[in-house]
């Protein structure tokens, strides 16, 4: 042997051997060979080849003696590679997703029609026309494989796709294509999914299509619940059948209850269509917290939005920002970057856009269950905006927010301070035409307006104390108490802090309590608190006069934070914030300049902790004559007290009422015109009362305690009912204890009283919405001006709310005669006559009269015999039977007798039953009429 056929040797027998490849004749020749080659992990050739194979065989045309070419024959050989073929498609469960993927439509087309061969499916039969029921389940299986086939196959070729390189044709059967086309074309009405995919694809030349897409798709959402998602010879691809659905719950909105609850991709499709931008914005911030709908979604609404802005709609432009600054926080919580689009909107900033930028923060994270990771991505995105501000004002109304001030440290804040410090040497001189302009040199100048910004930004008391030190060392000349227009102090304080002779001190005191009380009207009490501590230490040095007014303002601090904490869950103040409020309004200092609003809030926090002893026994006199919200105090808790007594005990209900009737009383003149004549002029708010009507009802705003609004509205409403041209009086709890008349009606300016009534009601709503007395009074002023849905809404809701939404009785003294005399009266002018029979049925001494002439009535606008349900008098029910029988109408006869006919409400039951018989068909009436009218 040779050197080269030993290294060929070598070489051969080195390589690992390669099975050859079984042939598909093969398969003829061993019965048993196909299942042995189907069962190894990798066969080769793979099943799907194999099955081109034996159908490529089979369908070879033949060749008779004339040389022409004749369809393939029908012999022993071609059914039996034929068979082999469906075999191979059962070991792969007849899965189409595999099929699709390997197979040529011609060649699983011939594939699935030799399944309907040898299933017994009769050629030319259309598929429409049977009945699957009455098939054998392999003639059924074989008719809804071969059409779900050709379903997905139409569906399949309406998506765009790149076209394949021409290459030689796979089988010889390319002609069977227009048949094939023709054939599926027949058959679109037989299965769920596919169907429902193919419905869809067809709804784009033809919307009405959708809803046969919607109900297919839904009900294989159902089957799917039934036998599950996994089937022998089915598979859905579930992700892509929530898609779907979703999709066509937006093309085709449902009526019925259970889809009531729209996706949020429905909401935002339904604002799209309506025009309501607003409500998409919102919808956007609340998904802020939830992350259901995808960045793309929400980037592809803003697109669509920007192109509406840019054909000219600039009303849009509002919204375009507000879309953006949503999506741009979404951005921000999932770490990504901020958009160029966020950066050109906000170019020019303004207090509105960041109101809204801050709103959309803080309802985007909830800062108690929030990670770590999302707190630290809002926090950077707040101190890079405020980094890219040039205006202080819009950095000051960002850095004194609360969600700022929760998310950053106070280390986090000086170090923002300290960036912004460097910043602004840049933003300074730039501005600076010539220096020899100024006095100061501009190094002097930058820094200046550096300490001055971090002025404006610090809430630290001895921060401020140091910047102020350093701005007095570089220039006498400056007022820095001046530097922003937001710094305000009450006025009666202004001639005092100003009157400070030292510079330096003056501006301490002045800033420190400016931005004290700035921080108490955010309510961040924590700072308030320090900020005051510090100015109370500086002033107590050298002016006892400040010192009491620091004293004063942290009392009224404390009083906010115990009202804004612990005070909403209703615990007592401590006892020495009550002593401290007692001395205040004991206090007689001449010369203190007090305000106005300490002595309404320290008046209102003891009504409201119920402090009635100390206002009726133990206040001082000196301060019933020179303080008018203690004598309103002394007169509303003495009122209170005297509620159990007599009613000829009752003398400080009559003051009270004398002291509120002359608030709201009108001051005349006389007045010559040109002409000689002499007229009448009268005042609005009058100055004969303790205090104006304006300040009685800021002052009623800052009370709580309910027997106290209770007496409030009562006395107002007695006196808006005591007017001669009242048609319809309004009611309230203890209206008897105040006088029956007014001696001079001509004085009241009762239009004044009845603004008044509606505002206390509001307010005593928002208080606590739950209170039914208040309630019926908001329902008898909707009453009383002819609003009678809203009159109804309210009454309803009074019974509501004390019987468990109707589970429980309502209480008489709620419901009583007149209260459903007018519930009565609102649903007969509504046109809800059937309402106003059974309405009937509540009163004392059931009202028969206006039953049956409701009864008559036939334009109802209610749903009329659908009520019939919920009558329990015999007689109401017995002249519906004759009224019904009369007029020939024999459905809502029978609907009547059969109310009638129920056992319950046989009159020879006991009387427990009646009564139980009739509370259930309340309990059911007032439920339907809440759902109506809430």
């Amino acid at each position: 042997m040779s050197a080269e056929a030993a290294d060929r040797e070598a070489a051969t027998s080195s390589r690992p051997c390669t099975p050859p490849q079984t042939c598909w004749f093969e398969f003829l020749l061993e019965e048993s060979l196909l299942e042995k080659h189907l069962r190894k992990p990798c066969p080769d050739p793979a099943p799907v080849q194999l099955i081109v194979q034996f159908l490529e065989q089979a369908s070879k045309p033949s060749v008779n003696e004339q040389n022409q070419v004749q369809p393939p024959p029908d012999n022993k050989r071609n059914r039996i590679l034929k068979l082999l073929a469906l075999k191979v498609a059962a070991h792969l469960k007849w899965d189409l997703d595999i099929l699709e993927k390997s197979l040529s439509v011609p060649v699983l087309n011939m594939l699935l029609n030799e399944l309907l061969c040898i299933s017994k499916v009769p050629p030319g039969t259309k598929h429409i026309d049977m009945d699957l029921a009455t098939l054998p389940p392999t003639t059924a299986m074989a008719i809804l494989l071969y059409n779900r086939w050709a379903i997905r196959t139409i569906v399949q070729s309406s998506f765009p796709v790149k076209q394949p390189k021409p290459g030689p044709p796979q089988l010889s059967v390319m002609n069977q294509m227009q048949q094939e086309k023709e054939l599926t074309e027949n058959i679109l009405k037989v299965v769920c999914y596919d169907l429902g995919a193919a419905y869809f694809q067809q709804g784009s030349t033809n919307p009405a299509v959708y809803e046969n897409a919607r109900e297919k798709f839904f009900r294989t959402k159902e089957l799917i619940a039934e036998i599950g998602s996994l089937s022998l010879h089915c598979t859905i691809d579930e992700k892509r059948l929530a898609g779907y659905c979703q999709a066509c719950g937006v093309l085709v909105p449902s009526s019925d209850s259970a889809s009531q609850q729209l996706t949020p991709y429905s909401q935002v499709h339904i604002c799209l269509r309506s025009g309501n931008y607003q409500e998409v914005t919102k919808i956007f911030a609340e998904d802020n917290l939830t992350f259901s709908l995808p960045v793309q979604f929400r980037q592809s609404v803003l697109r669509e939005l920007f192109q509406k802005a840019q054909q000219g709609n600039e009303a849009l432009d509002e919204i375009c920002f507000k879309v953006c600054a949503c999506n741009t926080v979404r951005d921000i919580l999932e770490g990504r970057a901020i958009g160029v689009q966020f950066n050109q909107l906000f170019l020019r900033p303004n207090k509105e856009k960041i109101d809204f930028l801050l709103e959309v923060c803080s309802r985007s994270i909830n800062l108690e269950k929030a990670s770590d990771s999302l707190k630290g991505n809002m926090a950077a995105f707040l101190k890079n905006v405020c980094l890219g501000l040039e205006d202080l004002q819009y950095v000051f109304m960002i850095s004194s927010h609360e969600l700022f001030i929760t998310l950053l440290k106070d280390e986090e804040r000086k170090l923002l301070v300290d960036q912004m410090r460097k910043r602004s040497p840049r933003v300074n001189l730039c501005i600076k035409p010539v220096t020899s302009f100024y006095d100061i040199p501009a190094s002097a100048s930058v820094n200046i307006g550096q300490l001055e910004h971090q002025l404006i930004l610090s809430v630290d008391p001895w921060r401020i104390r140091q910047i102020l030190i350093e701005l007095h060392g570089m220039t006498s000349e400056r007022q820095f108490w001046t530097v922003s227009n937001k710094w305000e102090i009450p006025s009666v304080y202004s001639g005092v802090i100003l009157g400070i002779k030292d510079n330096l001190t003056r501006d301490l005191v002045y800033i420190l309590m400016a931005k004290g009380l700035h921080c108490s009207t955010v309510k961040d009490f924590t700072h308030a608190k320090q900020l005051f501590a510090a100015c109370l230490e500086l002033v107590t040095e050298f002016s006892p006069k400040l010192r009491q007014v620091m004293l004063n303002e942290m009392l009224l601090l404390d009083i906010h934070t115990h009202e804004a904490g612990t005070g909403q869950s209703g615990e007592r103040p401590p006892s020495d914030l009550i002593s401290r409020v007692r001395g205040y309004l004991e206090m007689r200092l001449p010369d203190i300049p007090l305000r106005q609003v300490i002595a309404e809030e320290c008046v209102a926090f003891m009504l409201n902790w119920r402090e009635n002893e100390y206002l009726t026994l133990q206040v001082p006199a000196f301060l019933l004559q020179s303080n008018p919200y203690v004598k309103l105090g002394q007169l509303l808790a003495a009122t209170c007290k005297e509620l159990p007594g007599p009613k000829e005990s009752r003398r400080t209900a009559k003051d009270l009422w004398e002291v509120v009737v002359q608030i709201c009383s009108v001051s005349s003149q006389h007045k010559r015109g040109n002409d000689g004549r002499i007229s009448l002029i009268k005042q609005r708010e009058s100055t004969l009362g303790i205090m104006y009507r304006s300040e009685l009802l800021s002052f009623i705003k800052k009370l709580r305690e309910p027997l106290v609004l209770t007496i409030i509205l009562s006395l107002f409403v007695k006196l808006h009912n005591v007017r001669e041209d009242i048609v319809n009086d309004i009611t309230a709890e203890h209206i008897s204890i105040w006088p029956s008349s007014i001696p001079n009606l001509q004085s009241v300016d009762f239009e004044a009283v009845a603004i008044t009534v509606k505002e206390l009601v509001r307010y005593s709503l928002s208080i606590n919405p739950n209170n039914h007395s208040w309630l019926i009074i908001q329902a008898d002023i909707y009453f009383a001006t002819n609003q009678y849905s809203a009159a109804l809404h309210y009454y309803l809701q009074a019974g509501a709310v004390c019987s468990d939404f109707f589970n429980k009785a309502v209480p008489p003294d709620v419901y009583t005669d007149q209260v459903i005399k007018r519930m009565i009266k609102c649903c007969s002018l509504l046109n809800c006559h059937t309402q106003v029979a059974i309405l009937c049925q509540f009163l004392r001494e059931i009202d028969y009269k206006t039953a049956f002439k409701s009864l008559q009535e036939q334009n109802s606008h209610d749903a009329m015999d659908s009520y019939y349900d919920y009558i329990w008098d015999v007689t109401i029910l017995e002249y519906l039977t004759y009224l019904h029988h009369k007029r020939g109408e024999t459905d809502k006869r029978q609907i009547a007798i059969k109310a009638i006919g129920q056992t319950e409400l046989n009159a020879s039951n006991p009387e427990e039953v009646l009564q139980l018989a009739a509370q259930r068909r309340k309990k059911k009436f007032l439920q339907a009429m809440a759902k109506l009218y809430f």
